[in-house]
């Protein structure tokens, strides 16, 4: 196991590190099998030590889910919206996008905002806002935002699990990671708890 983390350790101290922060955290934006939050965590860990840089792997982490974004909205955009135009007026998926529309409309900052810390759920939104066409300005401050906000909460996330673990990195790494996957997990929850409201309340009338 020593090895293993001495070698993790050089890897994530090189200067390459930064690129594949980026590379990564891009990828996962629209491909969320690829463990973009994992990396960056891993990276603030490290950084508790002095390497890499944790200013560095937060503005790298926030750089590359913003670029990934922006690939998702565009695929969305491109492909998305002629394949909504198609389809049939009175469809059910016809329907469901006009809803999206309407949600994003009224709410995307938040949307967007929010998404950004469920794997998965970030790019079903940037690829619906793209579809929908929503205003691409509105869309870039948004996500500035919420990708400026994950990268810090990635990066510190990892920096202080390795603060508190600075002899057992590894132990920082689960701690990290297992906040995360607890917050991912109250996110779902609330959006479930929502869902639920909602129906309730259609029910009623």
């Amino acid at each position: 196991m020593g090895d293993v983390l001495d070698l993790l350790h050089q890897t994530v101290a090189s200067p390459w590190a930064y690129l594949v922060i980026i590379v990564v955290t891009a990828v996962d934006a629209f491909f969320p099998a690829v463990p973009g939050e994992t990396v960056a965590i891993t990276a603030g860990v490290f950084a508790a030590g002095g390497e890499p840089n944790v200013v560095g792997v937060i503005v790298a982490a926030a750089f590359g889910a913003l670029l990934g974004d922006n690939i998702s909205y565009a695929i969305g955009r491109g492909g998305g919206a002629r394949r909504l135009a198609r389809l049939p007026v009175d469809s059910r998926r016809r329907a469901s996008s006009e809803w999206a529309r309407r949600a994003v409309d009224r709410r995307g900052g938040v949307i967007l905002t929010t998404s950004r810390y469920v794997p998965g759920g970030r790019t079903a939104v940037t690829l619906t806002m793209g579809a929908v066409r929503y205003p691409f300005r509105s869309f870039l401050m948004y996500d500035a935002l919420a990708c400026g906000t994950w990268g810090t909460y990635c990066g510190l996330l990892g920096y202080f699990g390795g603060l508190a673990f600075a002899h057992n990195p590894v132990q920082g790494l689960l701690a990290g990671v297992g906040i995360s996957v607890a917050v991912t997990g109250l996110f779902e929850l609330a959006r479930w708890a929502r869902r639920r409201a909602r129906a309730r309340a259609t029910a009623r009338h």
